[in-house]
């Protein structure tokens, strides 16, 4: 059986909530990825920040990223999956939420990150194509 720890990318950091938009550009470009997890004060899971997010949701708006924090810009109920979830389950939470990078959590702290391209070195064809159509059919025709 292949789980969610098999094929996440291991050393995803938090960006703390109360952190600024500027800090979490830098820290994206250092760690060379395009979307941190936010945490609250207990480390927790509160949301999910990209470099869209800063974009649109604070520069494109006018907003300065060194008085915005990632706390403002998290939204919704964030999705995460434990590491020793089978990699039908991983699909089935991004498919079922059209999401397409999913925190990895095991023992009550974040361990990895599965991205779009995670999933393309790790399953076969015909589970990428599945999940493709799942996640982005959906999207297009809303």
């Amino acid at each position: 059986m292949t789980t969610a720890g098999d094929i996440m990318h291991r050393g995803a950091q938090w960006i703390p909530a109360h952190e600024t938009l500027d800090r979490a550009a830098q820290l994206m470009r250092e760690l060379n990825v395009g979307a941190l997890p936010i945490s609250d004060e207990n480390e927790r899971l509160c949301g999910i920040l990209t470099d869209r997010d800063i974009v649109v949701g604070c520069v494109a708006r006018g907003h300065d990223p060194a008085k915005i924090t990632a706390g403002d810009l998290a939204q919704g109920t964030p999705r995460w999956i434990d590491s020793s979830a089978d990699v039908d389950e991983v699909l089935q939470e991004m498919k079922g939420h059209q999401i397409r990078r999913l925190p990895v959590i095991e023992n009550k702290r974040l361990v990895g990150m599965i991205s779009e391209a995670d999933l393309a070195q790790h399953l076969t064809e015909e589970q990428l194509a599945a999940w493709v159509e799942g996640v982005y059919a959906r999207s297009l025709a809303g």
